[in-house]
């Protein structure tokens, strides 16, 4: 087998605070790198207005991989998207011009052994706490479903002169090329787990792929998850508040991460989010009950779309466990951020499988139901 090529950028914080200052003008007082898979990025301090104190401001450097940085039409339609969905009221990042006004930037970086052109965003930074670090309730659930049927059908409404870029026919993270998941097996080791994601790549081969002309198409973020949705208190608490209160009183404050994006369909983007935010939830398998309320209070899902989420949820785990595994091979530095999903996933995943189909349609079902009464 050919020998993977690595994509991920590998700046040091020092060539980071040179990009800032250089590109933006900015005068960095602290760097640190933040978690990401593919990309890199970093939460970049700068001193404002020397005379008024140590004041400072937070932005998000974003240091793309060097396959999508090669698409600035790709990366200028996000980008654009993320600058529409501001404007329509959503808490969502928007990019900080360079010095001469661009919303991004091509450089030319040193990698050690050789030099990578990476594309380079400055974005702005978000208040709030990512739901991974929340207690994960009833309420956020059904706000996380509602709020992410409210941008998928704000984004039908988005017109852009790149946005042809987003439909990455062959992007491996697009939930409809989850067949596209049989080159990597090999990263899974013989056993149960390869077992069940075999399976579901069958079904999703038998009874999702030639039946995708049911679905809709709509623009789909493609990673709306617990470390993507920041939470705020809806009001600053006054005193102690317990956490039952506290999460009934969550706001969504920030929506991150759009490198994912791409045309898809409303059924796929609401699987995506059901699977990642079943993680970190004590009662996981209610959690698409919840979501599902909250989405289709905004956009009902038709009969064929109802009868997909379960499959395509277990087809969003075995994307996600398997690339994992593989990138684990490629970056072995970055495997406790890479097996994020692995700790819970693969319980959530067999507790779905064994419990099947129609148990957990059930289950989702008359949670929905307990919304609307």
């Amino acid at each position: 087998m050919e020998k993977p090529v690595l994509i991920k950028p590998s700046l040091s914080e020092a060539q980071a605070v040179e990009l800032v200052e250089r590109l933006y003008g900015l005068k960095v007082s602290s760097v640190r790198p933040m978690p990401s898979y593919d990309d890199q990025n970093f939460h970049v301090l700068v001193s404002e207005g020397q005379e008024s104190g140590d004041h400072s401001e937070s932005y998000v450097l974003k240091v793309m991989n060097s396959v999508d940085s090669q698409d600035a039409n790709l990366t200028e339609a996000q980008t654009g998207a993320m600058m529409y969905l501001s404007e329509k009221g959503f808490p969502s990042p928007t990019p900080i011009p360079t010095i001469d006004g661009q919303i991004m930037s091509l450089e030319t970086i040193d990698c050690g052994e050789e030099s990578k052109i990476h594309m380079v965003r400055l974005l702005s930074y978000l208040p709030g706490t990512p739901l991974a670090q929340m207690p994960i309730g009833p309420q956020i659930l059904y706000k996380a479903g509602r709020t992410l049927a409210q941008m998928n059908r704000v984004l039908a409404e988005f017109q852009h002169p790149t946005r042809k870029s987003l439909q990455r026919q062959d992007f491996l993270w697009k939930l409809s090329n989850t067949h596209m998941l049989d080159e990597y097996l090999h990263a899974l080791e013989e056993g149960s787990n390869r077992q069940v994601v075999e399976q579901i790549i069958q079904q999703f081969k038998e009874k999702i792929l030639p039946n995708l002309s049911k679905f809709r198409q709509s623009l789909n973020h493609g990673d709306f998850s617990h470390t993507n949705i920041l939470v705020q208190p809806v009001r600053p608490s006054s005193g102690h508040c317990d956490p039952a209160r506290l999460q009934q009183e969550l706001e969504i404050s920030g929506i991150l991460d759009f490198s994912d994006m791409n045309n898809g369909y409303y059924v796929s983007d609401v699987a995506i989010s059901i699977m990642y935010l079943m993680l970190e939830s004590s009662d996981p398998v209610s959690v698409g009950g919840h979501v599902l309320s909250g989405f289709e209070s905004v956009i009902p899902l038709g009969p064929e779309e109802r009868d997909a989420v379960f499959l395509l949820v277990l087809c969003r785990f075995s994307q996600s466990l398997v690339l994992a595994r593989y990138n684990i091979l490629l970056y072995p530095e970055n495997e406790e951020y890479l097996l994020t999903t692995a700790r819970t996933g693969w319980k959530c995943l067999h507790q779905l499988w064994s419990l099947g189909k129609g148990a957990v349609e059930k289950i989702w079902f008359e949670t929905a139901k307990s919304h609307s009464t």
